[in-house]
């Protein structure tokens, strides 16, 4: 019996495990704050340059552009291969009589 309630007990862990949100894993925002404060990459929380720098005045940070920050989606989408060439069409085509 003991065993049955650990195999249950685990697989419900797993399955709590895969179902967590998108938005649990973390935001990416355009700007991130760096300098003696925050050391690396730990404070990307700006939507804009200027409230990045809002926060940073009067201490010693900087912003900088998030290198992780992949922007809102609604762009076309990144393709592997190049397009198809386009057939060429001649400007002017000769007469033929």
């Amino acid at each position: 019996m003991r065993n049955v309630i650990l195999v249950l007990s685990a697989a419900a862990a797993i399955g709590i495990l895969g179902t967590a949100p998108a938005a649990a894993v973390g935001t990416r925002y355009p700007f991130c704050i760096q300098g003696n404060e925050q050391p690396g990459l730990s404070n990307c929380t700006f939507t804009s340059y200027e409230q990045c720098q809002a926060t940073a005045s009067g201490r010693f940070l900087w912003c900088i552009p998030n290198p992780f920050y992949a922007g809102n989606g609604n762009g076309p989408r990144a393709s592997r291969r190049p397009p198809p060439p386009q057939p060429s069409i001649p400007f002017f085509e000769p007469f033929n009589d």
